[in-house]
């Protein structure tokens, strides 16, 4: 029995290394596509699994907690002390991670599998994606205030690039693949197809493109059935009645509930950025090793855990407190701002995590202080306090991530409450168009713009980076190629470019001096000349940027 069985599995071996040098080679059919899909979702839909079940086991682990789920108020009950080493321990373990692993200290998230999907081809860096998870799931463990799914969506991306590596894919294949990780990342998480499928293509991709709707809703389902044979079919949020909204009268309520979501969307994002900024500063101006920022935000969790536990990790039980109506004003105000503050220590301390989390608990709690005065002051005419928890829930969260569409679809999916469709797109859709005017669109292309990575405009923007000077230029011995005279006249005027810079350097020089050509040099040391490598042409540069931009509509619309 053993030899025909391993004659079998030798064969299948051999099948197996036979079709991936055909897909090397000619790259994947449709239907190849679709199975290398379903497989992506599988296995980014268990990626999810295990870090959301890591996350509980070391929760439980350190904090001693029997139920995660109700993790704050387990905590409210221990020592003091306890409540504030266990931050610090784990930002200590969270930095000496980072500092190995990565160029910066910095965990990588949703921003950068973004940054991944317009200008790498779909692809992610994978050591330090999966030391970025590695520390991201420490945070979430041990008090960090963030989310999970900005870790999960990263870790789905470098599932994707290793697999793109192995195929060998061009960049639409990589960025479909990538797609169709996120989606199955998303909806593991939340067991939410519909909106997982959507926040790949709505956050991610960027586009609606139908060739990337079928592998992408494959996967996006994968990953749902993951979660549901773990947890079963049932809502990440348990509301306890019926909401009932009163048509007409109530809507202007949520039109002004969610510029107030939109506002409140925006003081979290300025809040983390500013906390980032600061410490950075403080970092510099201290020469603080870099390990050690993360474990100093542990410490200012800590001292804030100590006499408000609601801080700590995800928040989902804060989260359906306000969504059941459990919370007076003035706690639904004070748990708002102090997560906020809790929200802008771990991510500027470095500690990783997520915005998507946070911003739902945030929300849930805007909504509910917003209902109380609402309802109070027109009783008659106004549907469930809960209602307005639910709304500001998803307008705060699509204010963050510049998703109106996929984060609807999330809160219906997290509750299971189709019946207020309406409240909550009116509120959704405000918040979002006054947030996206006072920042970069969203809280991820805000962040790349931060690091000079120009997103948010477009591809007319961001395409010019793409493009490496050296690869367009006309070498001095090609045909065409300018008067090697013309050529040194305009570098001693100062006119000239390194041939490793972008057009997104050169263009503007192009327009500011209304020259035909730029020569590309290399500069020496100070006693050695430049060297001229050949001319940059703005015919050249336009023609490859015209030739970019086709390439995008095509993928876009096809």
């Amino acid at each position: 029995m053993a030899g025909p069985i391993s004659r079998l599995a030798g064969q299948g071996v051999v099948s197996a290394k036979s079709a991936i040098r055909l897909i090397k080679t000619h790259g994947p059919s449709q239907l190849q596509f679709w199975f290398i899909a379903l497989a992506i979702g599988i296995a980014a839909g268990f990626a999810a699994l295990f870090f959301r079940l890591g996350i509980n086991w070391l929760q439980g682990l350190v904090y001693g907690a029997e139920d995660t789920a109700r993790l704050h108020s387990f905590a409210a009950g221990l020592a003091w002390y306890q409540i504030l080493i266990i931050p610090i321990i784990g930002g200590l373990a969270v930095g000496l991670i980072l500092n190995r692993f990565t160029d910066d200290g910095r965990a990588r998230s949703v921003s950068d599998v973004i940054e991944g999907a317009a200008l790498n081809e779909g692809r992610v860096a994978v050591r330090r994606g999966f030391a970025s998870a590695a520390a991201s799931l420490i945070t979430l463990s041990t008090g960090g205030s963030s989310g999970r799914e900005g870790p999960v969506v990263h870790l789905a991306a470098v599932l994707s690039t290793i697999v793109c590596r192995l195929i060998r894919a061009n960049g639409i294949t990589g960025r479909d693949l990538l797609g169709c990780a996120v989606a199955a990342a998303v909806s593991a998480s939340f067991n939410a197809p519909l909106a997982g499928a959507l926040f790949a293509l709505e956050v991610v991709l960027r586009h609606f493109a139908v060739h990337a709707f079928a592998p992408i809703v494959i996967a996006s389902v994968a990953g749902t059935v993951i979660n549901r044979l773990a947890f079963g079919d049932v809502t990440e949020f348990a509301l306890p009645v019926q909401n009932a909204l009163a048509f007409y009268v109530e809507l202007p309520a949520f039109l002004f509930l969610g510029l107030v979501c939109g506002f409140v969307a925006f003081i979290l994002m300025r809040t983390i950025f500013w906390v980032d900024s600061l410490a950075s500063a403080f970092q510099d101006a201290t020469s603080l090793p870099r390990y050690l920022r993360p474990a100093i935000a542990g410490a200012l969790l800590g001292s804030l855990a100590i006499f408000w536990p609601h801080i700590i990790g995800v928040g989902y039980e804060t989260t359906s407190i306000a969504l059941t109506g459990g919370l007076l004003f003035h706690e639904a105000i004070v748990f708002a701002v102090l997560k906020v503050i809790a929200v802008a220590i771990t991510l500027g301390g470095r500690m990783g995590g997520g915005v998507f989390s946070p911003s739902l608990m945030i929300g849930a709690l805007t909504g509910s202080a917003f209902g109380a005065i609402a309802t109070s002051i027109f009783p008659t005419v106004s549907g469930e306090a809960t209602l307005y928890a639910l709304a500001g829930m998803g307008a705060v969260a699509a204010a963050v991530l510049g998703a109106p569409i996929s984060t609807t679809l999330i809160v219906f999916e997290l509750t299971g409450d189709w019946q207020t469709a309406m409240a909550v797109m009116v509120s959704v859709s405000l918040s979002t168009a006054l947030s996206s005017s006072l920042v970069d669109r969203s809280f991820f292309l805000t962040q790349l713009e931060r690091r000079n990575v120009h997103l948010a405009a477009g591809p007319q923007a961001y395409l010019l980076a793409t493009f490496r000077v050296a690869t367009i230029m006309r070498k001095m011995d090609a045909k065409r190629a300018p008067p090697e005279d013309d050529c040194w006249a305009l570098v001693q005027e100062g006119i000239y470019i390194d041939g490793n810079a972008t057009l997104e350097q050169a263009m503007p020089m192009f327009e500011q001096g209304n020259h035909r050509f730029i020569p590309v040099v290399t500069l020496g040391g100070d006693d050695s000349p430049p060297e001229l490598w050949g001319a940059l042409f703005q015919v050249d540069a336009l023609r490859a940027m015209n030739k970019a931009l086709a390439a995008t509509a095509k993928e876009e619309h096809s």
